[in-house]
């Protein structure tokens, strides 16, 4: 029995092996596609189903053929239509009869479409900055501020901006809004008013793990303001005055002590020697007279007198006898 006949041939035939295609792009990360059976393709472009390298049924074939015509029987003014050209820092990602080009995103430079049959989109690359309107936002310690910030992000991916989200900015925007919200909602007020460095930082890991999907890196957040009702404010003033009215309270006693023991010291080794005494007397005349003042105080040692108080006391007590 010859086994090599086209039946068993037929029966032994072995499936289609997938296969991945490569599509040269503009941008830093490749397209790949993927092939899993030839009747039916599924392909993905980083985890995002396309139907960009679909076989054209007869609608697209004759649309793409009339288009052709009509560009060769209009040229040369048909060259103003079928190119266009993109800056250095925007790309075009083109759709012919709704199904995205092979190829990724076109630019810089000059690009081709046919008439009436292309379509392309035009995404800017360059940085964007927003600010984020103040929101209200209840602390963690039941306070209630109102933040401000501002997100500046760019577009890292220009065909998941244009195939994943319908406005990336507006959904960037709102995103940022909530996230402000979620993130200082588990926060003091003190944290808040201390960490706002943190907290940007924060904010922005968030919101780049969030937008990566849609193309979008966002590169910076910073907080604006941080503004606290008028009330609170009074209340953090008069608690802040109470707190250096009592430590300039404990600093002057702390000096009043310190120069009591001082006294009580200089007390001791002046009376030890009496004319340590004199010689502090006329070093008082001195810092007196170098004010230029008109009124000059002799102080006059107590010795001196005790005899003269001595006598008047003892004719005193005569009297009253």
């Amino acid at each position: 029995m010859n086994t090599s006949s086209p039946r068993l041939q037929n029966r032994a035939r072995i499936a289609p092996v997938p296969e991945t295609i490569r599509y040269p792009s503009t941008d830093i990360r490749s397209h790949t596609v993927t092939i899993t059976n030839p009747g039916e393709p599924s392909r993905t472009y980083q985890g995002l189903k396309t139907s960009e390298n679909d076989d054209m049924n007869c609608v697209e074939i004759l649309a793409t053929t009339v288009s052709i015509i009509i560009m060769v029987l209009t040229f040369p003014i048909s060259v103003f239509i079928c190119f266009k050209v993109v800056a250095e820092y925007e790309r075009a990602v083109i759709f012919r009869m709704g199904r995205l080009r092979s190829g990724g995103a076109r630019g810089p430079g000059v690009f081709f479409v046919l008439p009436c049959v292309d379509d392309y989109c035009k995404v800017d690359l360059r940085t964007v900055s927003f600010d984020v309107p103040p929101q209200e936002v209840l602390s963690k310690d039941s306070v209630t501020v109102t933040v401000d910030a501002v997100v500046y992000y760019r577009i890292s991916d220009p065909l998941k901006s244009v195939i994943q989200v319908s406005n990336y900015s507006h959904s960037t925007r709102l995103l940022a809004a909530t996230t402000l919200r979620n993130v200082l909602g588990t926060r003091n007020l003190s944290e808040l008013l201390t960490e706002r460095e943190t907290i940007s930082h924060t904010m922005q890991m968030s919101l780049d793990e969030a937008t990566d999907p849609w193309g979008v890196k966002v590169e910076r957040v910073e907080i604006k303001d941080v503004s606290l009702p008028t009330a609170l404010q009074r209340a953090m003033a008069a608690e802040a005055e109470a707190a250096r009215e009592a430590r300039a309270k404990v600093i002057a006693a702390e000096g009043e002590m310190k120069s009591s023991r001082a006294l009580k010291e200089a007390s001791e080794i002046i009376s030890s020697s009496p004319s340590a005494l004199q010689l502090r007397y006329l070093q008082t005349l001195v810092n007196i007279s170098a004010e230029k003042n008109s009124t000059i105080i002799f102080p006059l040692p107590m010795e001196l007198l005790s005899p003269f108080l001595s006598a008047s006391h003892g004719h005193c007590s005569h009297k009253h006898q």
